[in-house]
């Protein structure tokens, strides 16, 4: 029996429609990929509902950098759960640390309780805790469904051994998803390191060059290591491959 499921991240109605096309089964919807996602706009998950038929869970994440985050932030966080519930999101994609690198069960609650009754995943603020273990605990106790995670490592192979014990620990008692780094090439071997059979990927293969034909080479509109002319955008073939893939894990 297949019992495998893939995540699409994405950050663009381009990219939701070719991970729709490519066989996900449900979407991250974030902005701004490139700085490891941000909260996207109701505008953009308006069009992804109305024209993408699988479950959206919505990125919760004000700013790029840290996860320890201010009061006015967490009241912040708060609207915006309300928001896209009111919207109409499946589920909602949070974290939120203490300065010491445990999670912050008193804003986790905050968030949770604001959630209701959405799905709620905890994001990669698990990889950046003291303990994963320990994490993985206040987790359940708090009542996420979902733990995405690379096993505290820079892709999920490289974190393949952490994340076999936090699979191992989880006991069924919380998801536990894979993400950073999985592709085609290596999702296989994930499965066969960890036993993780739930996979988070954005499917891009490359970067689409700008169809600008004018460059200004001495500006620089954001961080300075990324070009203004280059697109990343799932790809529909890259993301189909990765699907059939994970949809043919047995249990």
């Amino acid at each position: 029996m297949a019992y495998g499921l893939i995540e699409g991240c994405v950050d663009s109605h381009a990219s939701s429609l070719a991970a729709c096309r490519g066989g996900a089964d449900r979407l991250e919807l974030c902005a701004n990929l490139a700085i490891g996602g941000t909260t996207p706009s109701a505008a953009l998950f308006r069009q992804v509902r109305r024209d993408c038929g699988v479950p959206i869970n919505v990125l919760i994440r004000p700013r790029f950098g840290d996860f320890l985050y201010s009061a006015i932030e967490v009241e912040e966080m708060e609207e915006t759960v309300r928001l896209f519930r009111s919207l109409g999101a499946d589920g909602v994609v949070l974290g939120a640390l203490t300065p010491e690198g445990a999670l912050d069960e008193g804003v986790m609650a905050r968030l949770l309780e604001a959630a209701g009754d959405l799905d709620v995943t905890l994001h990669r603020a698990f990889d950046m805790t003291r303990d994963p273990l320990e994490a993985l605990e206040a987790a359940i106790r708090l009542g996420c469904r979902t733990i995405l995670t690379s096993g505290q490592a820079e892709n999920a192979l490289a974190g393949a051994e952490t994340l076999k014990a936090v699979y191992a620990q989880s006991a069924g008692r919380i998801a536990i998803m894979a993400g950073s780094g999985v592709r085609r090439d290596n999702l296989r071997e994930i499965h066969r390191l960890t036993g993780v059979h739930m996979f988070h990927t954005t499917g891009r293969k490359g970067p689409l060059n700008s169809g600008m034909t004018y460059r200004k080479s001495t500006v620089s509109m954001g961080l300075p290591s990324l070009s203004e002319y280059e697109i990343w955008r799932t790809d529909e073939e890259e993301f189909r491959a990765c699907a059939e893939i994970v949809h043919g894990f047995e249990a």
